[in-house]
This record gives C-alpha cells, sequence and structure tokens, in this order.
C-alpha cells in the first residue's frame, strides 16, 4: 500500500497563481496555507488510515440503528475538537466564518482521504448555506449552533422508489396538522441516513404541499429534526442500508417519515428553489470528488511506476522503470493533467460561487465541474489500474477501491446525461443564454491574456458553432450529450492555459508545461470529434 499524501503544494499553487485567489477581496494567504497544512497533517495521520477499515468492514444495520467502524467514530471526534466541522458555520454561531473556496480546498484532501467519511459529514456546509439563503432568524439562531458543537449532521431527502431524477412526480406528502408541519413518505438513497458519529440529524425533505397536479410547483422543502429539544426521537425510521460497490462505509438510507414534525424552510412551493441551494453546493463537492479521486489514483499510479521495473526500451542494458515506457508515461501524464485540471475547474467555480455577480458563469460551470470532474476521477482510476498491471487489480494499493468509490460520482447529484439535457436547454435559452454567454466570455478572455492560445481558439469556435446547431435545430436532447464532453474540454483546456501560464511559479515548471502541451493536444482532437457528434 502506498500512503495518502495530501497535494497541498498543488492545491496551493492552483489558487493562488493559477486563480489568482489573492485578488479577492477577503482572502489571506498565509491563514489559507496554514488551514491547509494543518488539515492534511491530520487527514494523513488521523482519517487516511481508517479507509482501509472501512472499506473492509462497513456499516451495520441493526434493528433501525446504523452502526460504524469504531474507528470513524474516534476520528470524527477529534474531527470536531479540532473545529474542522465548523469551517463555514458563520462566527456568531461559534464557527470558524472561512468562506467556501478554502471549504473546497480542504474537502480535496478530506475526499482524497477517506470519501465515505466526508460523504456522512460532508452535506452541514450545504445546509448552513440553505439555512443562511431561506431559513428565518429562529431558524439561524437554534440550529447553526447545533451545528457547530458537532453534535448533529445533516441529509439530503430528495429520491424516492417512484421519483428518481423527475422530481415532478415526488410522492412524500407534507400536510398541516395543529398549525404544525407533518410529512409521510419514503425516501431512499439517503448518505448518512442513519449513523452513529453525530447524536442527532437534520433531515433536509423535499416533500409535496400541492398536489401531484401541480408538479414541482406543489413541492416545498422542510427542515425534519431527529429528536426534538427534549431528546424525544420524531417520526422518522431508517428501515434498510444499501449494499453498494463502492463507499462501504458511507451508510446509503432508506428512510421512511410517518407524521413526521417538520418545519417550512423558504416560502411553500418553492421547495425546488431552496433546494438548487444545497443541491448546486453539492455538485460542485461531486466535481471535487472527481479531483480527489485522480490526484490519489496519479500519487499510487506514479509511485508504482518508479519503482517498478518490467520490460526493456532500445539502448537499455537491463530491465527498466515502466515509467521509462511511452504507454505508461501517457497514461501517468494523463493521470496528473486530469487532476490538476478538474482542481482548477472546481476551486475556480467556488471562487465565482463568493462573487453575486458572477451567478451566470457559476450556473454554466457546476454541471461542467460535475460531469467533467467525476468522470476524471473515474478514468484516473481506471488508468491507474492499469499502470499497476495485475496488482492494480489486487486490493493491496487500494487503487481499485478508488475506481469502487469514484464510480458513483457520474451518478448521484443528477447524472452526468441530465446535467448535459440541462446545459443544452436551460442553461443555452433562459435570459438570452446569459449563463452560456458568461462561460464564453470567460474563455476568450483567458484566449485574449495568454499566448499559445491557438488551439483553445479553434476549440471554441466548435463549442460556438454546437450551440447555434443546438439552438436553431431546438433538439437539445439529441446533442446534448456531445455539447456537454465538448463544454467540459473547452473549460479544462481554459484551466491549463491558466496553469502554463503560472507554471514558473510551480516547484516542477517544465513538467506543467510538458502535461499543458499534452492536454492541448489531445483535447483538441477530442473536442473536434465530439462537435461533430
Amino acid at each position: 500500500m502506498i500512503d495518502f499524501k495530501a497535494p497541498v503544494e498543488d492545491i496551493i499553487f492552483t489558487l493562488e497563481h493559477v486563480l489568482n485567489a489573492s485578488s479577492t477581496p477577503s482572502w489571506d494567504s498565509k491563514l489559507t496555507k496554514e488551514i491547509l497544512i494543518h488539515f492534511a497533517n491530520f487527514a494523513e495521520n488521523e482519517i487516511a488510515p481508517i479507509n482501509e477499515i472501512g472499506d473492509v468492514e462497513g456499516c451495520r444495520f441493526d434493528n433501525g440503528n446504523v452502526y460504524l467502524p469504531k474507528e470513524f467514530k474516534q476520528v470524527y471526534k477529534s474531527f470536531v475538537e479540532q473545529g474542522w466541522h465548523g469551517l463555514t458555520i458563520p462566527e456568531k454561531y461559534d464557527g470558524q466564518g472561512m468562506s467556501a473556496v478554502i471549504l473546497g480546498a480542504v474537502n480535496e484532501i478530506y475526499i482524497g482521504a477517506c470519501h465515505s467519511m466526508q460523504m456522512i459529514t460532508g452535506l452541514v456546509p450545504g445546509a448552513v448555506r440553505l439555512l443562511n439563503a431561506f431559513g428565518t432568524d429562529k431558524q439561524k439562531d437554534e440550529i447553526l449552533p447545533l451545528f457547530a458543537s458537532g453534535n448533529w449532521l445533516a441529509t439530503m431527502c430528495l429520491t424516492e422508489p417512484s421519483a428518481g431524477s423527475d422530481l415532478s412526480v415526488i410522492r412524500s406528502k407534507a400536510s398541516k396538522s395543529g398549525g404544525n408541519w407533518v410529512i409521510d413518505g419514503e425516501k431512499i438513497f439517503i448518505s448518512g441516513g442513519g449513523q452513529d458519529l453525530s447524536q442527532r440529524i437534520l433531515h433536509i425533505v423535499l416533500a409535496r404541499s400541492g398536489s401531484l397536479e401541480d408538479g414541482v410547483k406543489g413541492l416545498s422543502l422542510f427542515l425534519c429534526r431527529s429528536h426534538d429539544d427534549d431528546g424525544n426521537k420524531n417520526a422518522v425510521s431508517v428501515d434498510r442500508i444499501e449494499e453498494k460497490m463502492g463507499l462501504h462505509a458511507s451508510p446509503t438510507c432508506q428512510l421512511s417519515f410517518d407524521n413526521c414534525q417538520a418545519e417550512l424552510i423558504g416560502k411553500e412551493g418553492e421547495g425546488l428553489r431552496a433546494m438548487f441551494t444545497l443541491m448546486n453546493h453539492a455538485r460542485i463537492d461531486v466535481g471535487l470528488q472527481g479531483a480527489a479521486h485522480a490526484a490519489r489514483a496519479s500519487h499510487i499510479a506514479k509511485s508504482y511506476a518508479a519503482e517498478r521495473r518490467q520490460g526493456r526500451t532500445a539502448g537499455s542494458d537491463g530491465q527498466v522503470l515502466i515509467e521509462k515506457h511511452k504507454d505508461v508515461a501517457d497514461m501517468l501524464m494523463e493521470q496528473e493533467a486530469l487532476a490538476m485540471g478538474s482542481r482548477a475547474m472546481c476551486l475556480y467555480a467556488l471562487l465565482n460561487l463568493e462573487e453575486e455577480s458572477k451567478y451566470d458563469l457559476v450556473d454554466f460551470l457546476t454541471p461542467i465541474c460535475k460531469s467533467f470532474s467525476s468522470e476524471a476521477g473515474i478514468r484516473a482510476a481506471d488508468l491507474g489500474i492499469q499502470v499497476l498491471g495485475g496488482y492494480g487489480y489486487l486490493h493491496e494499493y487500494r487503487i481499485e477501491q478508488i475506481y469502487r468509490d469514484a464510480r458513483i460520482t457520474s451518478i448521484y447529484e443528477g447524472t452526468n446525461s441530465i446535467h448535459g439535457l440541462t446545459l443544452a436547454s436551460r442553461l443555452l435559452k433562459v435570459e438570452n443564454g446569459a449563463a452560456a454567454n458568461a462561460f464564453e466570455t470567460m474563455v476568450q478572455e483567458v484566449i485574449d491574456n495568454h499566448a499559445s492560445s491557438s488551439r483553445l481558439m479553434a476549440s471554441l469556435k466548435l463549442w460556438q458553432k454546437k450551440r447555434n446547431k443546438i439552438l436553431v435545430e431546438n433538439q437539445p436532447e439529441e446533442n446534448s450529450y456531445a455539447f456537454m464532453k465538448l463544454s467540459g474540454l473547452v473549460a479544462y483546456q481554459t484551466m491549463w492555459l491558466k496553469i502554463v501560464a503560472a507554471a514558473n511559479k510551480h516547484g516542477n515548471p517544465h513538467r506543467l508545461i510538458q502535461l499543458g502541451e499534452f492536454v492541448a493536444k489531445r483535447a483538441s482532437v477530442e473536442a473536434r470529434y465530439w462537435s461533430e457528434i
């Protein structure tokens, strides 16, 4: 096994020099570095060692209760004692008050160390954002301190047996009873719906307050506490946990709500609008999951290839390191490029999320980050298995676990195909295509400000042609997947042009320039392919 090593230097390089985060008003370079170094030390020494334990032991379901391996409880206790759980909770509620960008950087390290544990704790920041945007003062004053205590974690309850991607057919019913809201229904695929890390859980539930004929306009969003202030259990129960391909230590639960006490958040009938605040945060987080898996797979493959001798090359006297073989070298380059490119893409989206004026750009980048980066993580894990050969297929080096854990990322939080349809329909048309125009402007500005941008310019022209074709033919479903792939490649090339421009600030500038040329050649060829589909 190759120990986890947090990519702190690459993350700081990306933030400081590629994305110029230091130009933002509240940026504190010294503090950011201190936070990342401290968390990296915690992740490497305490979180990463439980990753294999969680994969092997998984979760246990007994009489309606969910139990994780004891090591997870010990690490969560340390996680809370060090204050990592409250990173983005406002200071007035006993949190750290940090930005979404710092959280994103920390999360990449967290995911790389143990994706399963991050899945259980990772919805709290989204819940905090939701409460800040739609909660009443009373709800914020009551609930945010609960999160800050570490005694409460959060879930997101959308999916039902008959309502997966199509939320318009949700049947869980919210009704008034004695002036209060109650919920009845069933939710499935709920990450952390039951667990024994925190004492309590806040379930954020999308339920039907109107009629089925109202579709999504009849949906409202509710807060369901697992227990009331006196410690009495609310009427929500775990019926089962799923047996999964990966993320074995992240309990995926089926929940039943039976006259469950709830409180409305936001306005009645506007549940989907409020829910998207939580979902969009989660989707960029999924993109970071892909980046984290790509970085971890790259590290394992590079370390192995730098020690494993096999075969000969022209002029060699004996067996050579496998990193010297052209096909292996190309796979290592692709892994590293995917990790750095997808990281830059996601952190760039989070930086812009902090600016209200950049909403249109973030709206367009979010599905791209989710789709491109999730596929990057899967691809990098698959390449890593290939680099290690037979050892990659074994349990020993843990890279097969990365593939199993990463595989879900292209499915949950909206399948990549659905995000492609969103990109090729709503985001090309709403407000005269403001989101797509913001993306186009971003790419054009990078082209104008950087040398050696001819390949990106060519890819942008292909993107513009594809966009116009979709708009003229008015058949987004026919071109949505190809348009998503093309948009991802344009964003990827754009990030890499920025990375190469900042290469002299990196510890290994020659490697970045080499990787940049590798990306430019391959991505431009792929862009031509997807533009013609």
